[in-house]
């Protein structure tokens, strides 16, 4: 079994890669590692395999051929059944601003090639955590915003608030520790983990994509920006 995880259904993975090589070396890893795995070697291929069958996880290639990475990210994001759907990007890009632009995108993590494939299973096994179902915890609430644990939802003044995995866990730790002032350090080791490497930049696009989401037409903004300190959960 996959390290970190109990017994039952072994998590699946999606790879969407169109290198031959590549695709081969990742299945032969993922599977050693006890993972179930599903190949697509583009888009729109990636797509229909994600609408047959809903993945654990999916690991997606920057660039494709017929739909690039980028389109399916945003095309999964799009989906109310694939808003939540864990995605790691892959990309041979290195500009801080592609990274970025993944984020933005929808991917909750990026990687770029070439890349140690230890690294890459540390990435998949942390997200798989972060974006298992939560154990009963009941509801944790700040202002009219409130997180129901039990079902995994989110609403504020009753509107559904949709959020991604990561931004999930953000908001679940911020609602855990209202008015406090947490560093991007503090944030992630705290949502990320510690035995994981991602960018203090991370954080910032994150926290913009939980903004946009929490925060709705004429609604107070809930997330507040501490100069050189970090971020908090507060009202004023």
């Amino acid at each position: 079994m996959p390290d970190g995880f109990g017994g039952g259904t072994r998590p699946s993975i999606l790879v969407v890669e169109d290198e031959a090589a590549l695709l081969t070396l990742l299945r032969y890893n993922l599977e050693k590692q006890g993972f179930r795995v599903e190949e697509a070697t583009d888009g729109q291929e990636a797509l229909l395999r994600i609408a047959e069958s809903k993945p654990d996880l999916v690991l997606l290639d920057w660039m494709l051929p017929s739909l690039s990475g980028i389109e399916v990210c945003r095309q999964i994001r799009r989906r109310p059944a694939t808003r939540d759907l864990p995605v790691i990007m892959v990309t041979a890009r290195t500009e801080n601003m592609d990274a970025v632009r993944a984020l933005d995108t929808g991917a909750d993590d990026y990687i770029t090639k070439p890349f140690a494939v230890e690294a890459l299973l540390a990435r998949i096994r942390a997200l798989l955590r972060r974006s298992a179902a939560v154990a009963e915890k009941g509801s944790l609430a700040f202002a009219d915003l409130v997180m129901d644990q039990d079902a995994h939802r989110v609403t504020r003044g009753g509107r559904p608030v949709h959020l991604g995995p990561t931004e999930y866990r953000l908001l679940e730790y911020f609602l855990s520790h209202p008015r406090r002032v947490f560093s991007r350090e503090q944030l992630l080791d705290a949502v990320w983990g510690r035995d994981i490497h991602v960018e203090l930049r991370t954080v910032d696009v994150h926290i913009r994509r939980l903004r946009k989401a929490i925060n709705g037409e004429g609604e107070s903004d809930l997330i507040r920006t501490v100069r050189s300190a970090g971020y908090a959960l507060d009202t004023e």
